[in-house]
């Protein structure tokens, strides 16, 4: 029973928070919102500060929650803990390194194979001059636009470029040690959980809602882009667009940003294709990409997506503009992630911000909305959160009257 000398807690009946009822201040909303916008952005700006040590680390715990399902696996048949641990390090680092060293020398050959095409890009040149000069189009421009397609220059830019991803190995060797640490701490992450779980079982299901929403969307966007880069490799070859293996591998790793990542993947090709057989074959190749990857990544992945992570579309492509200004290339293709991230830790651990659910969800709304958290969380959770608030209030209550 509490003692009529102790002072009663704050209810929070009134609509106030509980510190501004003890200090016996009520902050205006608006200045609430405009102290937490000062906020973001000191956040924000102090994220994009370290945008490189940020970026390689949570693609790393990306990649590991990826794996986790098959390490258990692995696990339940038996395996010790260390052989299945070195058999997914083993296995994530072949392909992170199989990716990087196709895209390198890939990179290399474009590079020495640019300059062949100095003669169709001057023919291009002088037949892009005569039409404009059909057009009107003076002297002084056209030559302008002549300095600006020389193939040399195009060259140069292409070998800044591959000593830039050479100059990325620094941080691919940090990502790969990040990757074997974060496997070898992964078998204490159901113990780590239920600890959180037992000081605050929100933020539990909040994460394990981000887990089990992250996992979804890497199968979802591996498997829809494992399909594209295959297609576009085999109707590139088929069209006698050089390097087309690079292009099937730029096609993958532009499908894991979301909306427009098949514009990124076809500018190169299209621009190849103008270079070799003019406008026409250029056309076709672009017909080909839209065909196959607008319908296919634009129309069909992002429904699977939407209801693999509970993200309306208009939702992720404001978070693909966010996250890569906030962190780089990187951030585009982590930005879906890094969405479900800042949803679980800012959205999902209150159950009073349902109402952003129907703002953000695929579904539009709230408990319905069948989204990762949702899924996660036990029925009637904030049914008990509102009864447990309720409960308190009226235990203060009671004390406050003994």
């Amino acid at each position: 029973m509490t003692s009529a000398a102790e002072p009663a807690e704050p209810t929070g009946t009134d609509g106030r928070e509980p510190g501004a009822a003890v200090l016996g201040v009520v902050i205006p909303r608006g200045l609430v919102v405009l102290l937490g916008a000062a906020a973001a952005i000191i956040v924000a700006a102090g994220i994009r500060s370290v945008a490189w040590l940020i970026g390689p680390v949570f693609l790393a715990l990306v990649i590991v929650i990826s794996v986790a399902p098959v390490q258990r696996w692995f696990r339940n048949r038996g395996w010790p803990r260390w052989a299945v641990t070195l058999v997914l390090v083993l296995a994530v680092y072949a392909v992170v390194l199989a990716i990087a060293i196709a895209v390198i020398v890939s990179i290399a050959r474009l590079t020495t194979a640019l300059p062949q095409y100095a003669a169709q890009s001057r023919q291009l040149t002088e037949s892009v001059a005569n039409l404009g000069a059909r057009f009107g189009v003076g002297p002084a421009e056209l030559r302008q636009a002549a300095e600006s397609l020389d193939l040399g220059k195009l060259a140069a830019l292409f070998g800044s470029l591959l000593s830039d991803v050479a100059g990325l190995a620094g941080n691919l060797v940090f990502v790969l040690t990040l990757l074997l640490f974060l496997s070898l701490e992964s078998g204490s992450v159901g113990n780590r959980l239920a600890r959180i779980e037992a000081d605050r079982p929100e933020m539990r299901e909040a994460l394990g809602g981000f887990a089990h929403g992250t996992r979804q969307y890497m199968l979802v966007t591996t498997v829809f882009g494992l399909i594209v880069a295959v297609l576009d490799g085999i109707a590139l070859a088929l069209l006698g667009i050089p390097l087309a293996v690079l292009w099937g591998v730029l096609a993958f790793v532009t499908n894991y940003i979301p909306n427009i990542g098949f514009i990124i993947g076809l500018v190169p090709p299209a621009l190849l294709a103008l270079l070799i057989g003019g406008p026409g074959l250029m056309v076709v190749v672009i017909v080909v990409y839209v065909v196959l990857n607008f319908v296919i990544q634009s129309l069909i992945q992002p429904r699977f997506v939407g209801d693999a992570v509970g993200l309306s579309v208009t939702i992720t492509f404001v978070a693909l503009a966010f996250w890569t200004w906030l962190l780089g290339p990187l951030g585009a293709i982590l930005a879906i992630p890094l969405t479900l991230l800042a949803k679980a830790v800012m959205v999902d651990v209150d159950p009073r911000a349902s109402w952003v659910d129907a703002l953000t969800s695929s579904a539009g709304g709230g408990d319905q909305a069948d989204t990762p958290t949702s899924r996660h969380r036990p029925r009637g959770s904030r049914s008990w959160w509102r009864h447990h608030e309720q409960a308190s209030s009226r235990s203060s209550m009671e004390g406050a009257e003994a």
